[in-house]
């Protein structure tokens, strides 16, 4: 194994040893097949993330600043809640699964990944995690818009996370609950542009688990008006609509294809 090859591996390894080390005895841990020990630190990390960032959310803005940022009518039952977790705990071993195989397919140098920014430097750093973005921007928009105009895949996939339609049915916890097979889709350009464009490993890991909080952040409802950033407010009508603001981190893709609906302007459409 080439000494480049090694420090994905060596990475790998010690972020299994980080979460797993930590979490679970070496003895039910340690005599799985490196891939496996590879998965299970990606399925307990993600339900942490899941549970911390939902729960610490929750907490925020229903309890503690209940009222201040939603009307109590817009506050989901913990019923709904419940059930969104049902639907995110079902399909988290297979939301795991993808970078699981991001990280075999770089550490067997399938794809364009570097290990260390030295290897590139910091500017063309910089510069790749820009194109990274906007790649991932481009992919994710056109995936979850034909998520919706292709019929078969809005039935037996998107419709899942659909049922969250109204602000008093969208919570934190509803921000992985979609069918497995959605949810994978969604994140795949993650992986595409592994295979097109140099990509620091690390950032890459940690951009992969941004997506779990950011999701978070999209399904509270509330409309954090920092422009150009695709927020809570902008997802909330796209989850009342259907057909405007698909785009992820930023406003960008609506803009330019005509998708977008700014919350602001349906507030003043609603008080005229």
């Amino acid at each position: 194994m080439g000494e480049y090859l090694q420090e994905f591996v060596d990475d790998t390894t010690w972020f299994n040893q980080l979460v797993l080390g930590y979490l679970l005895p070496t003895k039910l841990w340690d005599p799985l097949p490196h891939i496996l020990q590879t998965w299970l630190r990606n399925y307990i990390a993600g339900n942490l993330l899941y549970f911390i960032s939902g729960f610490l959310w929750c907490f925020y803005i229903y309890y503690l600043k209940r009222n201040v940022y939603l009307p109590k009518d817009a506050i989901p039952t913990n019923k709904a809640m419940l059930l969104q977790i049902y639907v995110a705990m079902k399909a988290m071993p297979w939301y795991t699964a993808l970078p699981t195989i991001s990280e075999y397919m770089i550490e067997n140098r399938w794809t364009k990944c570097y290990a260390r920014i030295s290897d590139v430097g910091w500017l063309m750093y910089a510069v790749y995690l820009f194109i990274y973005l906007a790649i991932v921007e481009f992919g994710i928009y056109w995936m979850h818009r034909e998520l919706h105009d292709i019929k078969p895949l809005y039935k037996y996939l998107h419709a899942t996370h659909h049922i969250y339609n109204k602000q008093n049915t969208l919570s934190p916890f509803a921000g992985l609950a979609f069918h497995p097979l959605d949810g994978i889709l969604q994140a795949i350009p993650h992986v595409i542009v592994l295979f097109i464009l140099p990509t620091h490993f690390r950032t890459h890991i940690g951009l992969i688990f941004l997506e779990g909080i950011w999701t978070t952040n999209i399904h509270d409802c509330i409309h954090g008006k920092l422009w150009p950033i695709m927020g809570a407010g902008y997802h909330t009508i796209h989850h009342t609509t259907y057909r405007h603001n698909y785009g992820h981190y930023t406003i960008w893709m609506d803009w330019m294809l005509g998708t977008l609906r700014d919350p602001i302007d349906d507030e003043g459409k609603k008080e005229m």
